[in-house]
């Protein structure tokens, strides 16, 4: 028995209009079987044979209305259907787009967009309704949505372009690109390009490359063109959709032009102090060409060449500058000529013409003004050696005035800190002080030349003066530090190296050598400005604190030759192997260094001579009081009162304090009856003879007493007037009770000592002063 199943498909055409639709579908639409077959073999056993299916696409055109229940567009057939099987599709779109009926029929259900989706892949399968078990394989197909002329080309934004002027005829200026959503295999997605403007100058191809027709393109007369341009699908064709652009062609600069002068003369005045290198004026250019494509060439006349100079400037036109410093007294007035030039890319008319200024002639007056001094010499450069020197003129300096006035110059220096000083009028530079190489190697100051008139004019120069060097420094040692003795070297170890440095410029080969000799260590010198020190002997320790000093003797070999004797102490170390150093024991230094010996001396000098000065000062001052014969027990002062400032010994009472003494000691002391320039006197409660008391108990007495005439100072008379006739007026050496001496003769001096005589005469019956 022989069982057989089959899938059929069969398609039906949406549209039965037109020839081309009923020949693909004809064509497309074969059924697509396969058959199972069971056959028997010789041998009597069953084979089960390959099956092969075979299924050609499905076509559908887009944007077609369906029908209500749907437009048939194919038809599944499989021989295993049964009334008790149905069929089912699954993939993209199933039930939504496409779905099978139970007669197996494939409906369309929507509107199609190809545009959206060209192609649905789907699967057919056969299934048992019983069970739900499929009964066949299941088969893939493909449903192809056929393409309509629905979408127009579409450009892109804001098209633009460049080409240069004169460009060659067909030089491609850029290429346009629409593109049409429709199907691009067909006529509908395929586009065609045209110019609606310009084809005077541009034409376009099937490509959309738009080229140029000919080689007049000028920047400086049209820089701009706006060309439409259509783009048209179904060509060769009078029908189908079309859509247009503006494109933006932007004509690209050369240089095509010439640069030729504005005018045929420029005219400048320039001062004749001005600098060199300093712009006199600007000669104006014309070129149509952008700026970037400006390439003017200035040349001067050859004899003005080295005095003046022109280069373009940004805007590229020419500048005008000086080179050399004017002199309105040699020249006032400067002619020449100035001549532009420039390559270009192309010959255009433009370049040509009798009235191309390609010359141009500059007039330049230079203007008086009063200038200050000029130095033959813009810098200054001298040199001396250092120390002490022979003559102190190490060269000069010299200005004139540039003007017909030509005043006379005076030279200056302002830095108060120079070496160096100025003859104000020859202008010679001499040194003020001895200069030393090795605090400073140079000097740099300015000198002044002003005109000799009130607020002359000034100028300056810049010296430099460099200090030689000569070999007035000794050498000293270096590295001896690093000089130490092991307790376990033997004789004939280097125990270090030692140097020599020497602050002069140019040191010769140092020599070292040994001043005094030595039964411990020896010098080797190395002739390469180093030295050895050799152990002649061994047994070192470091318990024993002694002093080990070599006195190194260096010459530095210069001329004239430099020597020095440099002490190099030795330390003595115990040391690891290597001779690294582990404990170093200095050496115990005895005595006192030369320089605090100095110190302590000075000290006690200065502690002798204040102790000297003291005592003698303290002598004189005892000789004082005895050669006044008394002791400074019996000294007495005298209260001076005055009445008014200024008046001389007239207005000046004074008194004697011996009697304010006795008053002390005396209390039945009383004053006279009548008015008293002192007030009552009161016995203090601890007087005993101190005279500092009673006077503070006076003064006292004296301040609360508002009757009483007030005193103005209180004098200390130690001596006066040795040598005077009338001996001393102070009443130290006298006593107000009993004075033998006669001080009748005052009366005799005149009315200018009448109140010396009142208070020192003798009027016949009273013998004592009164206070």
């Amino acid at each position: 028995m022989m069982k057989q199943s089959a899938w059929r498909q069969m398609t039906k055409p949406c549209f039965w209009a037109g020839i081309l639709v009923i020949l693909c579908n004809l064509n497309m639409a074969l059924d697509a079987r396969h058959t199972l077959r069971l056959t028997s073999t010789q041998s009597g056993v069953l084979q089960r044979h390959k099956r092969e299916w075979k299924w050609d696409k499905l076509y559908v055109f887009e944007e077609t209305a369906p029908q209500p229940l749907g437009e048939k567009i194919g038809k599944l057939d499989n021989t295993l259907y049964s009334e008790y099987a149905r069929y089912v599709l699954s993939g993209d779109g199933a039930n939504t787009e496409f779905k099978v009926n139970d007669l197996g029929d494939i409906l369309c259900l929507a509107k199609l967009d190809r545009e959206k989706q060209s192609i649905y892949k789907l699967t057919a399968s056969v299934i048992n309704m019983k069970n739900g078990k499929k009964l066949d394989k299941d088969e893939l197909f493909s449903i192809v949505v056929l393409d309509i002329n629905d979408s127009e080309p579409v450009f892109p934004p804001a098209l633009s372009g460049s080409i240069s002027e004169s460009s060659v005829a067909g030089t491609t200026v850029m290429t346009v690109k629409a593109t049409d959503a429709d199907d691009p295999t067909t006529q509908n997605g395929k586009i065609e390009y045209k110019l609606l403007n310009g084809t005077d100058l541009f034409q376009i191809n099937d490509e959309g490359v738009i080229r140029t027709t000919k080689d007049t393109l000028d920047r400086e007369k049209h820089s701009q063109y706006w060309i439409e341009v259509q783009a048209k699908d179904m060509p060769g064709l009078n029908h189908g959709n079309s859509a247009t652009t503006i494109v933006n062609i932007n004509i690209t600069d050369i240089n095509d032009n010439i640069a030729t002068f504005k005018t045929g003369t420029y005219q400048f005045k320039v001062q004749e102090d001005t600098k060199p290198g300093s712009e006199i004026g600007i000669l104006g250019v014309e070129d149509r060409d952008e700026i970037q494509n400006k390439d003017p060439t200035f040349t001067l006349q050859q004899t003005y060449r080295e005095m003046f100079g022109i280069r373009p400037n940004n805007d590229k036109d020419g500048i005008l500058s000086l080179k050399v410093p004017l002199d309105y007294e040699t020249v006032k007035t400067y002619i020449f000529s100035v001549f532009v030039d420039e390559h270009t890319v192309s010959k255009s008319p433009n370049n040509q013409g009798p009235n191309l200024l390609k010359k141009t002639q500059v007039i330049i007056n230079v203007i008086d003004v009063d200038e200050p001094p000029v130095f033959n010499q813009t810098e200054y450069k001298f040199s001396i050696y250092e120390g002490p020197y022979k003559t102190p003129i190490i060269g000069a300096v010299s200005a004139r005035d540039p003007d017909k006035t030509s005043y006379k110059i005076r030279y200056s220096i302002e830095d108060p800190h120079c070496p160096v000083t100025v003859d104000p009028v020859q202008g010679h530079l001499s040194l003020k002080k001895q200069l030393d190489r090795e605090q400073e190697s140079s000097y740099t100051f300015q000198v002044i030349a002003q005109e000799d008139v009130i607020n002359g004019q000034k100028s300056y120069a810049m010296v430099n003066l460099k200090v030689l060097d000569i070999n007035d420094n000794v050498p000293e040692l270096t590295n001896g530090s690093y000089v130490y003795v092991c307790e376990s070297d033997k004789p004939g170890t280097v125990i270090g190296i030692i140097g020599a440095h020497d602050q002069d410029e140019n040191s010769a080969r140092f020599r070292f050598a040994l001043a005094k000799k030595s039964s411990n260590f020896s010098l080797h010198d190395h002739l390469d400005n180093t030295a050895s020190i050799v152990l002649k002997q061994e047994g070192f320790s470091t318990e024993r604190s002694v002093e080990y000093m070599l006195e190194i003797e260096i010459s530095d070999g210069g001329t004239p030759e430099q020597k020095s004797i440099n002490s190099l102490h030795i330390k003595v170390c115990t040391c690891q192997s290597g001779r690294r150093a582990e404990y170093c024991r200095a050496y115990a230094q005895s005595g006192v260094s030369v320089s605090a010996l100095l110190a302590i001396l000075l000290c006690i000098v200065t502690i002798l001579v204040i102790v000297i000065l003291i005592v003698l000062r303290r002598r004189y001052q005892k000789d004082d009081l005895v050669a006044l014969g008394k002791s400074s027990s019996e000294m007495h002062e005298q209260l001076v009162r005055y009445d008014e400032e200024g008046g001389g010994e007239m207005d000046t009472n004074g008194y004697d304090v011996s009697i304010l003494t006795s008053a002390c000691h005396d209390s039945s002391f009383q004053p006279a009856p009548g008015p008293s320039l002192y007030a009552m006197v009161k016995k203090p409660p601890a007087c005993k003879g101190d005279m500092a008391m009673m006077i503070e108990v006076k003064k006292g007495e004296a301040d609360h007493d508002r009757e009483g005439i007030p005193y103005d100072t209180l004098h200390i008379y130690g001596y006066e007037g040795s040598e005077s006739l009338a001996g001393s007026f102070s009443s130290l050496d006298s006593s107000s009770t009993a004075s033998n001496l006669d001080y009748n003769f005052l009366h005799e001096w005149g009315p200018r000592f009448s109140t010396l005589a009142e208070l020192y005469g003798i009027d016949g019956s009273d013998t004592d002063s009164s206070y």
